[in-house]
C-alpha cells in the first residue's frame, strides 16, 4: 500500500472531526467508529497516528490549549494594561461563553477520569501559571495594582481554585454551588487588591453550562 504523502493533513482531518464530534456528543458518547466513518479513513489509518480515542482526545485538548495560549499571550503582552487589568482580561477571555461551551460540552467529569484531572493539574503548574498568570501578577506588584510578596504561590492558588474548585467540569455541581464558590473566590483575593475578578458575566456563564453541559439523565442522575 502506498504511504500517505500528507500525514499532517490526515492528522488535522482526524482532529477536526473528533473535536466536532466531542463537542456535539461529549467525549463519552462519541465513538472511535464514528470518527472513522466521519473522516472516511480506514481503521488502520486512524491507528497509525493515534493509539485510542483517548489519545485523540488528548491531542484535541492540546490544540485547544495552544489556541488558548495564543490568546493569553496577547493579553500578557498588551503594553497598555496594568497587571490587574491583564489578569481580569485573561479571566474574561478564558471564560467567554463560546470557549467554555466547547470545553463543557466535550469534557467528561474530571473526577471520574483521574488521568484527565492529572493532565489539567499539570497544565496549571507547568504552563498556565509560569507562562501567563505569574508574569502578570509580578507586573501588577511592580505597577502597584496587585499586592503580594508571593506572586508564584498567589498565581497557583488562583488557578487551582478557578480551574478545579469552581470549574463545573471537575464534578457535578448545582448552580447555587457555583455561585457560592464564585462569591467566596472573589472574597479570598480582596486582600491582594484583586476585586471582582469573577464578575457577574463569568458567573452567569459558569452557571449556564452547569445546567446545560451535563443535563440530568432520564433516571434522575447525571451523565458522567
Amino acid at each position: 500500500m502506498a504511504r500517505n504523502k500528507y500525514p499532517e493533513e490526515t492528522v488535522r482531518k482526524i482532529l477536526d472531526t473528533a473535536e466536532r464530534l466531542f463537542i456535539e456528543k461529549g467525549y463519552d458518547r462519541a465513538s472511535l467508529q464514528e470518527i472513522i466513518e466521519e473522516t472516511g479513513l480506514s481503521k488502520g489509518a486512524i491507528y497509525h497516528h493515534f493509539a485510542s480515542k483517548e489519545d485523540i482526545f488528548y491531542s484535541v485538548c492540546d490544540r485547544i490549549g495552544q489556541r488558548n495560549g495564543e490568546m493569553l499571550s496577547q493579553v500578557r503582552d498588551a503594553p497598555a494594561l496594568s497587571g490587574l487589568e491583564k489578569l481580569r482580561a485573561m479571566f474574561k477571555a478564558s471564560l467567554q461563553p463560546e470557549r467554555q461551551a466547547k470545553m463543557f460540552c466535550m469534557m467528561p467529569y474530571l473526577m471520574d477520569n483521574p488521568r484527565f484531572l492529572a493532565t489539567e493539574l499539570h497544565s496549571i503548574f507547568k504552563e498556565v501559571v509560569p507562562c501567563f498568570v505569574e508574569p502578570v501578577i509580578r507586573q501588577g506588584v511592580a505597577d502597584g495594582s496587585i499586592r503580594t510578596e508571593q506572586p508564584k504561590e498567589l498565581a497557583e492558588a488562583m488557578m487551582m481554585l478557578s480551574d478545579v474548585w469552581i470549574n463545573p467540569i471537575v464534578q457535578p455541581s448545582t448552580p447555587e454551588e457555583v455561585r457560592a464558590r464564585c462569591a467566596v473566590y472573589n472574597q479570598l483575593f480582596l486582600g491582594f487588591g484583586i476585586d471582582g475578578l469573577i464578575d457577574q458575566e463569568i458567573v452567569d456563564t459558569l452557571v449556564h453550562y452547569t445546567e446545560m453541559a451535563h443535563p440530568p439523565s432520564s433516571d434522575g442522575g447525571t451523565h458522567g
